[in-house]
């Protein structure tokens, strides 16, 4: 018979060894230190004054951290590009003479790019196309936001969607898709509706014009969505069906909401000053009741947008690219191939 003393001491065992589990997952786990050694001597293209221009509002990013996380990330995404085209080739000599064509014209890699209000995405996007377009295989990097694809304003109030702008129903989610199906294709020129966040609407007949990029970045939210149901019940082509390659900017919602709150503080004094902007009336009243307003739209609107929609797809991600309460990026995690 075992004592209760040896029983004990068993059960202990048992529970360690099960903690001691590795953990099943599809990423491999990277620090800042791990990463930063893998851009294998790639040069700097960037000056302060580009990063300068590059930087969004409140971003403290410099030049050490481009160095650090955004070159490895460019050498990877052009290995990616690389291994595409060649797999793409075999895949055309594969189906015959008839691709010939579609090969020799070439298709164009699609990156999208997620994450939450004020996360700094956006910064993440142009770095991006900025780095990739110094490689000289593919130079010409073209860069899309999904704000030209949100419904305008009229639109959203006519369905009741004002407070749930940036919600992924207040977006024309069907023209975002085929907006890059047609780049994907290979079709000369593509256009997209153009986005203001001075008037916080589509511009009237305002277009961005896309030709033939080699490579295009999509940002947004929600780009990393699965496709819904049609009402027939059968599912549809997402947007993130037509990215060759896809990076979620992750941070705890903490850290975003006190970016957010120092991004808006900053507009305050800045932009929102415009007389054409959307956000004016905020700089007629105090900076407490402005903040007031502020906190609550995040914590009514763009926290549970993160929370419902955003974060959920982070797992689709082939890169989570994880900040620290300085906005310095802390962890990596690539998905294995």
């Amino acid at each position: 018979m075992i004592s209760p003393v040896s029983e004990s001491k068993t059960q202990a065992t048992s529970r360690s060894t099960h903690r001691q589990k590795p953990e099943v997952t599809p990423y491999v786990d990277l620090t800042r230190t791990e990463w930063s050694a893998l851009r294998d001597k790639t040069p700097l293209p960037l000056t302060a004054e580009e990063l300068e221009r590059l930087r969004g509002l409140g971003d403290v990013i410099d030049l050490d951290e481009v160095r650090d996380i955004y070159l490895p990330l460019s050498r990877l995404l052009n290995l990616y590009v690389g291994a595409t085209d060649g797999l793409r080739g075999a895949l055309n000599t594969f189906l015959g003479e008839t691709n010939k064509k579609a090969a020799q014209s070439g298709t164009p890699f699609v990156i999208g790019v997620a994450g939450s209000v004020a996360v700094g995405k956006s910064t993440v996007a142009r770095l991006l196309q900025a780095l990739l377009s110094r490689w000289p295989e593919h130079p010409r990097v073209e860069r899309v936001t999904t704000d030209g694809f949100l419904l305008p304003t009229k639109e959203l109030e006519a369905r009741g969607l004002m407070s749930r702008k940036g919600f992924p129903e207040s977006y024309d989610r069907r023209a975002l898709t085929r907006f890059v199906a047609d780049i994907k294709a290979g079709k000369d020129e593509v256009t997209a509706p153009v986005y203001s966040h001075l008037i916080y609407d589509i511009v009237p007949g305002e277009q961005l014009v896309v030709r033939r990029p080699d490579i295009l970045i999509v940002e947004g939210l929600n780009v990393l969505q699965p496709a819904l149901p049609g009402k027939d019940g059968r599912t549809r082509v997402g947007l993130a069906d037509f990215f060759d390659f896809s990076v979620y900017v992750d941070a705890r919602a903490e850290d975003i909401e006190s970016w957010y709150l120092n991004r808006f503080r900053k507009l305050r004094a800045t932009a929102f000053q415009d007389p054409s902007s959307y956000f004016r009336k905020y700089t007629q009243v105090s900076e407490e009741e402005a903040l007031d307003y502020a906190r609550t739209t995040w914590r009514t609107i763009n926290k549970v947008n993160l929370l419902e929609n955003v974060a959920p797809t982070r797992g689709r991600a082939g890169l989570v690219i994880r900040k620290g309460p300085d906005h310095k990026v802390q962890r990596l995690r690539l998905r294995k191939l």
